[in-house]
């Protein structure tokens, strides 16, 4: 056999750095690293990767090559824990790297979602409007509307979910379709309207749900921003749990950047409410991280169960207020 470096041995030597080229037999280590007898011979990656294993544990080796491929010597007292060393190495790299993940396709259904922040922006000028319907007369859409603590806890269910659909002027409306719209909009493309739509609404309504648990009595707010930041949770699991095997130090970084997100656009202004804003971003990460352990298992929704999650989120902002306009009396 010929030595491919005849001018920078790769025959390594111990800790103290001393050479064992005399050490008696040299023996290859196989490809299946058994014991046994047989060919011996390696690729050049894989020669030049278990020589850095070798050498990152003090054995020494030697580098052959032969006509055929490549063979990687050691002494043969040394066989058995080169042997070792190689096969804990394969074993904890078994699988890496990881296979490319194939992108998902997007649905496009961007108008059908615009179509809806319209209609939330539609519904918010009706409730200037003075109105009378079912003995309201005019109608007052936030008293029997708004996410108010005690009420909630009394048993009026539907506030969880109008509380979403009022805004308390032009400015927090448009600052939750122009924030929320770029969430929602990549959310529906990336599930489809009608799971994205059934897990914001569930965001939105257990944070106000659980908001309303943890304030005063008294407590009331409005918005849209717990779905907001549900959306937030929602699209930081479903990275989170499809980059879960990636690198360790790269597979954290969708949760980091949405606690950030939280951080900055979450707990700015006087009657901002943290906490409805926080309950819907970790229920958002709850329930992204079932949606995308359920899709990789059965897939995405078909075109007809998506229609009937749709039809079914938009069926539940109607029977709430249905329910505020007729059991509130």
């Amino acid at each position: 056999m010929e030595s491919e470096w005849t001018e920078k041995p790769v025959c390594h030597g111990t800790a103290d750095g001393s050479r064992r080229d005399r050490d008696g037999e040299w023996r290859a280590i196989p490809p299946d690293l058994s014991g046994a007898g047989g060919p011996s011979v390696l690729s050049r990656r894989r020669a030049d990767l278990w020589s850095l294993v070798l050498a990152s544990r003090y054995v020494p080796f030697r580098v052959d090559r032969g006509d055929g491929g490549w063979s990687l010597l050691v002494p043969e007292a040394y066989f058995d824990t080169a042997r070792e060393e190689l096969r804990l190495f394969e074993q904890e790299n078994r699988a890496w790297p990881p296979p490319e993940q194939i992108p998902r396709p997007l649905a496009e259904n961007t108008l059908s979602t615009l179509s809806v922040l319209f209609l939330v922006a539609t519904f918010h000028n009706l409730t200037l409007l003075d109105l009378s319907f079912l003995g309201h007369a005019p109608i007052d859409w936030y008293g029997l509307g708004s996410a108010h603590a005690a009420r909630i806890l009394d048993g009026q269910w539907w506030r969880t979910v109008t509380a979403l659909t009022l805004h308390s002027g032009l400015p927090h409306l448009l600052g939750n379709l122009a924030i929320g719209g770029v969430f929602i909009v990549w959310l529906c493309r990336d599930l489809g309207s009608g799971l994205a739509w059934c897990l914001l609404l569930a965001s939105g309504i257990l944070g106000n749900l659980a908001n309303s648990w943890f304030q005063l009595p008294s407590h009331t707010s409005v918005g849209a921003s717990t779905l907001v930041f549900g959306s937030v949770g929602i699209l930081a699991s479903l990275r989170l749990s499809r980059d879960r095997r990636r690198l360790r130090r790269r597979w954290l970084l969708p949760l980091a950047g949405a606690i950030a997100l939280l951080a900055l656009l979450g707990t700015e202004g006087e009657r901002t409410d943290l906490g409805a804003h926080l309950f819907g971003f970790l229920f958002g990460l709850v329930l992204g991280i079932c949606a995308e352990c359920l899709v990789a298992r059965r897939g995405l929704p078909g075109k007809r169960l998506n229609a009937l999650l749709s039809l079914s989120a938009a069926a539940i902002p109607v029977l709430a207020w249905w329910a505020a306009l007729v059991l509130s009396g």
